[in-house]
């Protein structure tokens, strides 16, 4: 049995790293910055373990998630 911990919309690091794990260099730092934030939403909504819901998220939390995401990703080249 695996555990898997739950995380909602001020887990930017946590998110971040579960984004990269998720699509790897498909996106890159370009792509990151230039994913739409309503399209990122629904990225996060869709990953395993996140519980945070869509009324909760607002344009600071996505700002911290792409940085952290873009963090993420530069990290791993």
């Amino acid at each position: 049995m695996t555990f898997q911990l739950e995380y909602t919309w001020k887990d930017y690091e946590d998110i971040a790293i579960k984004l990269y794990e998720k699509y790897g260099n498909d996106y890159t730092e370009s792509k990151i910055y230039r994913t739409r934030f309503t399209d990122l939403i629904d990225f996060v909504l869709n990953l395993d373990g996140f519980i945070g819901k869509r009324e909760d998220c607002n344009e600071g939390h996505l700002e911290m998630i792409q940085a952290n995401w873009v963090y993420e990703w530069r990290d791993n080249q």
